[in-house]
């Protein structure tokens, strides 16, 4: 029988009278170390550019990126993701310039292990979207039909010399987000045959065709004309993104990894679930600049907003963010 009572037993505004109520019963909490750092790092510029479609964001010079990693450090940020902007001239159907040890990501790898070491994890972006000069995420071919498509096994060998060079460089963990399948089987095999045993993966798992990754385009100076939804995920499908997590995670993922984190607050739930693995989720540049914008115009608390969206992706099971806000929302935590 049902315990009853002449009077409410449980009244929640109880736990809700003062700042300090509330924050000792607070079941979410925010740390600098949940925050990954997306920064990008472009060639041929001699001073940061700032992102037009994401105030606040810069390609960076290598000694500006060296700068703006020391400030992460000092911020408590524990890991920062890079991506490379290599010069309109470099770029070739194969994106070969990904795994030139004299590429503008490589070499950016290897000035921020020699300057800062293990202080923080540096993770670099695997995938060739940034140097083929199609914008495509692999190489092309011509399926029977006459169609260009992006060829899925002929890719694999590409993406597992990237790994390597950026392995050898002095990356951390190496993060592969094009999508291919078998790509986390292929890149384990490659580093540890070339005795990169301690180089970590995260895997791209649940990564959707979407609409929000536009401000993207330009950070990176894209190349693509048309899309990529015949090898990113159906924004529509949450079983099939799951079936992508437990899949990476036997092909030998470190962490897997949900994008875009707001619209799929739903598949990082599930995700953390079922994985026995860290999840990560990222906070893509559209979120980013929607919020900036309506910061902007005064329509919206910018820095409470930015604030409540990082908690809730946390809430929604996410162990990691990868969020534009990173080095914000950590001074913002440190008081």
């Amino acid at each position: 029988m049902a315990f009853s009572a002449p009077y409410p037993m449980f009244r929640p505004r109880r736990l809700r009278t003062s700042p300090s109520m509330r924050s000792l019963v607070a079941e979410t909490h925010l740390h600098p170390t949940d925050f990954i750092y997306p920064l990008f790092v472009a060639d041929g510029i001699t001073a940061p550019r700032e992102i037009g479609a994401m105030p606040g964001q810069y390609q960076h010079t290598i000694s500006s990126l060296v700068d703006i990693v020391g400030e992460s450090i000092e911020a408590g940020i524990a890991c920062v993701d890079l991506f490379g902007v290599p010069r309109d001239d470099d770029k070739t159907a194969d994106g070969s310039i990904a795994w030139d040890p004299e590429g503008i990501l490589n070499r950016a790898i290897t000035a921020l292990r020699e300057t800062y070491g293990n202080q923080i994890q540096i993770m670099a972006d695997t995938c060739l979207d940034e140097f083929t000069d199609h914008g495509h995420c692999g190489v092309l071919n011509t399926d029977r039909f006459g169609q260009t498509v992006v060829d899925n096994d002929a890719t694999l060998p590409l993406y597992e010399q990237m790994a390597v060079a950026q392995a050898d460089a002095g990356a951390h963990i190496v993060s592969p987000s094009g999508m291919m399948d078998g790509q986390i089987a292929a890149i384990r095999r490659a580093l540890d045959e070339a005795g990169h045993h301690d180089v970590a993966i995260m895997a791209y798992s649940a990564k959707y065709a979407s609409a929000f990754y536009g401000p993207f385009r330009e950070a990176v100076g894209s190349s693509l004309e048309g899309d990529r939804r015949t090898y990113q995920q159906d924004p529509a499908n949450a079983r099939e993104s799951l079936q992508e997590i437990e899949q990476d995670i036997a092909e030998g993922a470190d962490f897997v990894m949900v994008k875009p984190a707001g619209p799929a607050l739903d598949i990082v739930a599930q995700a953390k679930a079922i994985s026995p693995v860290p999840v990560a989720a990222y906070q893509v540049s559209g979120e980013y600049s929607m919020i900036h914008a309506a910061g902007a115009n005064g329509w919206i608390d910018q820095q409470a907003v930015m604030m409540e969206s990082l908690l809730g992706i946390k809430r929604a099971g996410a162990d990691l963010i990868l969020t534009y806000f990173a080095l914000a929302a950590a001074r913002s935590l440190q008081g």
